[in-house]
């Protein structure tokens, strides 16, 4: 009897000591591979517009083929070749325009648009309508985003390249989605939405709201391109529209029955899980700009 309780002690000393050396191998993994995303992602926003560029259309193309891969399991044909030229022709159309205010590529794209249904006629799927939503989903829902960040880094018309904004943007995203975990984690008790995302919490979503605000009135002491209240008013946008990009993301991936939306990041899942709150916060703040540029300005 002693003999059998000293064994199954030591299976489960050794078991709990595998189970801790695999907790901090997955958050050594996590913190490495974000460590190197944050960096390329900084040196792209911040260095030349050229690293820009490359960073951004290259994000593009991943998280819009991410996502057609996913719509697959679901039963769908994306156009995948067609989506993704189009993909690539709205980024550089949105990047040209923005820069150099030429307008000859969205020509090209408005046709590889038009090309979508056309090419559907000849493919001999089955749910061809279906097909050819997704497609055009993917430019809306994953490459639009993206290729608005040209106009925010272009935001006066005056062809030099800005960046504060757009790490501005990430930086208050970065700093919602910690501080809703870190207070979540500990505080979190009543659910925020519970049938789409069973973790999320109000206390959460409150805490990555005050620590987005701070970060936006820290951004506006060291960029004057926008006043404080336009640094804030993009705080309450990312706060409102990253959370809502989340769920979003979450009820796609509910809605195939999986759990992560890819794995080219170890540790972190795919490019729509790290991107998630960007695809709606940046269409809005697109919006916020034009609109303080033409009529307040």
């Amino acid at each position: 009897m002693l003999a059998l309780t000293v064994e199954h002690t030591s299976r489960d000393t050794i078991s709990g000591i595998t189970n801790n050396l695999l907790l901090v191998g997955n958050f050594v993994k996590r913190t490495f591979f974000g460590a190197i995303f944050a960096v390329v992602l900084i040196a792209g926003i911040t260095i030349h517009t050229i690293g820009f560029f490359v960073v951004f259309l290259a994000i593009t193309l991943l998280g819009t083929l991410e996502f057609y891969q996913l719509v697959r399991k679901a039963n769908s044909s994306p156009q995948i070749i067609s989506g993704m030229i189009a993909s690539i022709l709205l980024f550089v159309a949105c990047y040209i325009n923005a820069r150099f205010h030429q307008n000859i590529i969205f020509l090209l794209f408005v046709l590889s648009v038009v090309a979508i249904p056309i090419i559907e006629l000849y493919r001999k799927k089955e749910n061809p309508f279906a097909n050819i939503a997704f497609t055009i989903m993917g430019l809306a829902y994953i490459a639009l985003p993206f290729s608005l960040f040209n106009y925010m880094t272009y935001p006066f018309n005056d062809s030099r390249f800005h960046s504060e904004i757009v790490l501005g943007i990430f930086l208050m995203v970065w700093a919602n989605d910690s501080g809703a975990y870190l207070i979540g984690v500990n505080f979190g008790k009543h659910r925020l939405f519970e049938r789409i995302s069973p973790k999320k919490s109000w206390e959460g979503s409150i805490g990555g709201a005050v620590a987005s605000l701070i970060v936006a009135y820290i951004c506006s002491i060291f960029c004057f391109d926008l006043s404080m209240w336009e640094w804030l008013f993009m705080g309450a946008i990312v706060v409102i529209f990253g959370s809502l990009g989340d769920l979003i993301e979450s009820l796609l991936k509910r809605s195939i029955q999986i759990k992560d939306s890819g794995n080219i990041l170890p540790g972190h899942g795919g490019i729509l899980d790290r991107f998630d709150a960007i695809l709606l916060v940046s269409p809005v703040v697109f919006v916020f700009l034009q609109v303080i540029h033409q009529y307040f300005r």
